[in-house]
């Protein structure tokens, strides 16, 4: 029995070490899969917290997140007083409401329209931005066929690939040069230069910037010559920018009908029909029909079903909202994106309610004795 203990104790000690390494392994496993997710909480919230400071460096604003929140914050506080001493000075001077009508106002004010407020300052930040971040990939598109030529005539020059960067910069690049200096800081501080510049073509959402990028950085990597590569591609952008402008030459006669259908005919129009309006509503109060001279009966007694008031309010908002989706349109058809119309919209709308207006008047003053 001893001898049978003694051979049967190792495998025994061999299976107990056996499990406690399996359990040690899977300990370690749920350790690590606990640790990779405390990771990616951390990653997401920093993330979080530094996409706004990321969106406002793309657009050129150097603002840290929590002043710019505080700020949104303090004016929505500062609009809501303004909106409450308003009502106070009118509930003060007008003693027919009564004290829950106010305090319900009050809290709407203080609620609902301070959200509203919220949301919408925060809106509008981010539409600026958008917009300022377009602006400047556009100015970067513009230029970077010139530094691309600037670039190619250093290396042939005999510089390295750096300071070809650096010294090809200059001050009429504009957002081109602050970025250019930002890879050349990087690079001086010891980043590769191809991440920096894989940085720089990810940072704006623009085709024409990342392949030229991608070219140039699959160049460096094979070794040829950067300087020919360069020139290529600053002509291959030069020509697709003449191609841009001959499409939108091509397309100038619908630029043109979509333009004058908007600022002049729709306001022309309008005005024909709110002077039409005001001459049926007088002769509606005018006219008086007997009721045995026709088959037919008419009642007048109603009024018209829409005031003139009314009427030139509708016009205003058509006017407006085609206005509107009419720089849209122009923009897609001569720039190819719809933000590029955003200029267009003041001036269309502007001109439009300007025009009906000009048009009520001169047509109230030659067709006013008619009635």
């Amino acid at each position: 029995m001893k001898i049978k203990k003694l051979f049967k104790s190792p495998k025994k000690t061999d299976e107990t070490k056996e499990k406690g390494r399996e359990k040690s392994i899977e300990e370690r496993v749920r350790l690590y899969r606990k640790l990779q997710q405390q990771r990616k909480k951390k990653l997401m919230t920093e993330h979080k917290r530094n996409r706004l400071k990321y969106y406002s460096q793309k657009a050129g604003f150097v603002v840290e997140s929590h002043k710019l929140s505080r700020i949104i914050f303090n004016l929505c506080v500062f609009l809501n007083l303004i909106v409450s001493f308003y009502l106070i000075y009118r509930f003060s001077t007008d003693l027919k409401y009564g004290v829950l009508y106010v305090s319900f106002i009050m809290f709407f004010v203080w609620v609902v329209l301070f959200v509203i407020l919220l949301l919408m300052l925060w809106l509008m930040f981010y539409l600026i931005i958008d917009l300022r971040i377009f602006k400047r990939r556009i100015g970067i598109e513009d230029v970077l066929a010139d530094f691309l030529q600037l670039t190619s005539a250093n290396i042939r020059a005999g510089m390295p690939i750096d300071r070809a960067l650096w010294y090809a910069v200059r001050p009429q690049f504009g957002v081109l040069a602050s970025e250019i200096e930002m890879v050349a800081k990087e690079t001086i501080g010891g980043e590769d230069l191809e991440g920096a510049l894989k940085r720089f073509a990810e940072k704006y959402d623009s085709l024409m910037l990342r392949r030229s990028i991608n070219l140039l950085i699959e160049g460096i990597a094979a070794g040829g010559e950067i300087g020919d590569l360069l020139t290529k591609i600053s002509i291959d952008i030069q020509e697709s920018r003449i191609m841009k402008k001959e499409l939108s030459a091509n397309v100038t006669t619908y630029v043109i009908f979509i333009s004058f259908a908007t600022i002049v005919a729709a306001p022309l129009l309008f005005a024909l029909s709110s002077h039409l309006l005001f001459i049926v509503s007088n002769l509606m109060l005018k006219l008086d029909v007997p009721s045995g001279i026709t088959t037919f009966s008419i009642n007048f007694s109603g009024g018209p079903g829409i005031s003139i008031k009314d009427f030139r309010i509708f016009a205003i908002t058509c006017l407006v909202i085609t206005s509107y989706f009419s720089s849209v349109i122009i923009a897609t058809i001569k720039k190819g994106e719809i933000k590029a119309g955003v200029k267009y919209i003041p001036m269309f709308i502007v001109s439009t309610i300007v025009l009906f207006l000009i048009f009520s008047l001169v047509i109230s003053k030659l067709f006013g004795s008619i009635i």
